[in-house]
């Protein structure tokens, strides 16, 4: 045998591969490779933005209908002017669903904090009488 092949017998082999079989051995196995190395610094993505459709032009230039007697390619046009609106207006309205949603909630919240602090004025009250 030559020298190299009985430096291939004494070579480790490598650690088997490990395949996870569950998010929370992935969650592990990932956890692991960060902690081998902690003064490398970790990538945290940043958060999304909203997406916002354009505000509706100030003024239209071309203002057609889908009525005949149009040229064939202005319905295509009409139908993309039209489809854009639908969206912004679909946000608006999405938007300000949200908004009441999110008004009432805080209400709602505001109520049981006053609800429960009147409980508990009301059961001090008794302790010390």
């Amino acid at each position: 045998m030559t020298e190299e092949e009985e430096e291939k017998k004494h070579v480790k082999p490598k650690d088997p591969v490990f395949v996870p079989k569950s998010t929370s051995d992935k969650h592990r196995l990932h956890i692991e490779r960060l902690m081998k190395n902690p003064e490398k610094p970790v990538f945290i993505p940043e958060v999304r933005k909203v997406w916002k459709p354009r505000d509706a032009p100030e003024f239209v230039r071309d203002v057609m209908g889908s009525s005949a007697g149009a040229g064939s390619g202005e319905f295509h046009v009409y139908r993309g002017y039209r489809r854009r609106e639908q969206i912004r207006q679909d946000y608006i309205d999405n938007k300000n669903e949200k908004d009441e949603k999110e008004s009432e909630f805080q209400k709602k919240l505001e109520d049981n904090k006053n609800k429960a602090e009147e409980k508990t004025a009301k059961k001090r009250a008794k302790r010390y009488l």
